[in-house]
């Protein structure tokens, strides 16, 4: 049975009135004039057939069924104002500072991140990089990943949500050019070496039983994003960690020429300060991370 409703508009122009206890007033709150306030009321005691006012000189005050039918009014239009506003928060964006390392936010949170987006467009993330310690960042955050465990600031909730190792990895061309069928077969490869990571193909020739084992070649660079790029460039092999190549794997950029041994690498956390924790984009976001991390992760 379809719904007997008033004029809605009419119903405005009352609640307003009978709230305010004024037409002029109302008229000023709705942005309309005295009389189309005035007509809107008449209008509605019209539809319902009689007095929701009793007018005194230029004075107005409700009857006791326009007393009793606002109380149902105000109910129902406050319902709605907070439906509505329910329904605005879904689709206001809302942004979420997130700070993560430089070469992991290159190589694994920005090429998943379009995940995040699609489950939750209406929210905005403000992606910065650092690879400082948290308690030397000057901007704002709502989420910080840091990689291995670091005793962090007070005031902050951990929770590691990806862990990974190292293996050797190149680009599918470099073996095509000279196959390896075992370790000794590096010897004739050129090794990529990183700065900031100097003795990593030393640990892992030690792990696999070839320590003294020299390539034909080596390459250093400054940043580890740099020599990942560089292995899928096929400039030679790097001692690539895991979670950071394994799109360029999936995707046939990089292969694996080894299954081990293998190296423990990072452990990433989120950390987010306990006033935010309960906030449920960023909540939102946390559980992302820890969903996504589970699905890439691998210990030595």
């Amino acid at each position: 049975m379809p719904r007997r409703l008033p004029p809605l508009n009419a119903l405005r122009a009352f609640e307003a009135a009978a709230r305010l206890e004024s037409m002029s007033a109302a008229a000023d709150e709705l942005c309309v004039t005295h009389g189309a306030v005035s007509r809107q009321v008449g209008q509605l005691e019209h539809w319902l057939g009689h007095a929701l006012f009793a007018r005194v000189g230029r004075r107005i005050a409700l009857t006791e069924a326009g007393r009793l039918y606002l109380a149902e009014v105000a109910a129902a239009l406050d319902r709605i104002a907070l439906a509505t506003d329910e329904q605005l928060n879904l689709t206001r964006q809302q942004v979420i500072r997130v700070n993560a390392p430089t070469t992991f936010a290159l190589r694994w949170l920005l090429p998943q991140l379009s995940g995040f987006q699609l489950a939750y467009p209406a929210v905005k993330v403000r992606l910065t990089t650092s690879d400082e310690p948290i308690d030397r960042l000057r901007e704002e955050f709502d989420v910080a990943i840091r990689g291995n465990a670091q005793q962090p600031p007070a005031g902050l909730v951990v929770k590691e949500f990806l862990s990974e190792v190292r293996l050797p990895v190149c680009a599918p061309r470099v073996l095509d050019a000279n196959p390896i069928h075992d370790v000794a077969d590096l010897a004739r490869h050129t090794l990529l070496h990183t700065a900031t990571y100097p003795g990593l193909w030393s640990e892992w020739l030690a792990a696999s039983g070839n320590p003294q084992l020299a390539s034909v070649n080596a390459l250093q660079l400054d940043h580890f994003y740099m020599t990942l790029q560089a292995a899928i460039d096929g400039l030679g092999i790097a001692m690539g960690p895991t979670a950071l190549v394994a799109l360029d794997i999936e995707e046939g950029r990089l292969i694996f020429p080894f299954d081990g041994p293998a190296l423990p690498a990072w452990r990433y956390s989120s950390h987010v300060p306990s006033a935010r924790l309960e906030d449920p984009v960023i909540k939102a976001f946390v559980s992302w991370l820890h969903e996504l991390g589970s699905k890439f992760s691998r210990s030595a």
